[in-house]
């Protein structure tokens, strides 16, 4: 008896044990991004922790920290230097803090459209700029999703340049995002993405700059009447893991990189989608839709380009212009 007992015992410490050992191999991976649950980016994430988990037989487990719970774009790209955080959403705008070329794409009008920015994606000038920023700062770029053209808000229609002329728009804490506010003699005013409904439903700004689909999901069209379709910007999302991380991936870094690059796909076709429908939508709900003749807008940022010094060089720019898409 006493013998079949401690065998059971032994067996119960064994399995206990193996459980934990079991337990204690999972590798945990934090991704933190500022989106809100509903949106499509946040979905993105979500969909490739569960397919990489599923991939690597439960070996990883990627936590999403949506809506800021792990600081606004600044404070994750930041996390991401010192390895606080795993994995991050962010766009060439913060990126550029870290080497400033890679800010190109962000520039005005620089991108013309969808197609413009699908070619350069695939360019050779962003192969060279996503080498010259994982150089500077060890952090790997493993996917390119398309975020959106970036459109006007406010509470009057802003059909000129002129009509911007002392509209206080709420830009992101980037120096990149006040280019084209400034170019038109906006006021530029940095409030976190977290605070922008508020600050437009108390008049603290007039005026915000996002894609359609952003404008949705945070409900901006409650407190704006009027969306301008100046398409100024088109925006990536660029999805960057830490050294860290990659070194604790070791050689299943391909497979997450893979299952990232498959959902940045279902994201970009995604929000090509919903871009296509919004206006729609937005009309339903009693906002203004107001098209836009960006031509005057295009000859701003052109001229701004030679007033002050940008990040980027003028041969950049125009290997930029030249990409066919």
């Amino acid at each position: 008896m006493k013998t079949t007992y401690l065998k059971v015992l032994a067996m119960s410490a064994g399995l206990i044990g193996s459980a934990t050992a079991a337990a204690q191999a999972q590798e945990v991976l934090k991704w933190g991004h500022t989106y809100e649950v509903g949106s499509i980016y946040h979905q993105a994430a979500q969909r490739s922790a569960d397919a990489f988990e599923a991939a690597t037989d439960g070996r990883y487990e990627i936590e999403v920290f949506p809506a800021s719970q792990l600081g606004n774009e600044a404070a994750l790209n930041d996390a991401l230097s010192i390895g606080t955080v795993d994995i991050i959403y962010s766009g060439p705008t913060f990126m550029a803090q870290y080497y400033g070329p890679i800010v190109v794409s962000a520039y005005p009008f620089a991108l013309r459209d969808y197609n413009h920015w699908k070619a350069y994606s695939q360019s050779d000038l962003f192969a060279e700029l996503g080498e010259g920023y994982e150089e500077a700062t060890g952090n790997h770029i493993a996917s390119l999703t398309y975020y959106g053209t970036r459109h006007v808000t406010a509470n009057e229609p802003i059909l000129t340049p002129e009509d911007m002329k002392g509209l206080k728009i709420r830009t992101p804490g980037n120096p990149a995002y006040q280019w084209f506010p400034n170019a038109a003699g906006a006021n530029a005013t940095p409030i976190s993405f977290s605070e922008v409904y508020l600050a437009l439903q108390q008049g603290v700004v007039d005026a915000q700059e996002n894609p359609l689909p952003v404008i949705q999901s945070k409900r901006f069209y409650e407190v704006q009447s009027n969306i301008n379709l100046t398409g100024h910007i088109t925006n990536s999302l660029i999805t960057l893991l830490s050294p860290s991380a990659v070194d604790r991936l070791a050689d299943d870094y391909d497979t997450l990189a893979a299952i990232l690059q498959e959902n940045a796909l279902w994201a970009s076709n995604q929000i090509v989608a919903a871009e296509g429908e919004l206006a729609e939508w937005f009309k339903d709900e009693g906002v203004t839709i107001n098209k836009v003749d960006r031509q005057p807008f295009i000859d701003l940022m052109r001229e701004y380009l030679d007033k002050q010094d940008f990040p980027f060089s003028k041969e950049q720019y125009e290997r930029l212009q030249a990409i066919k898409g």
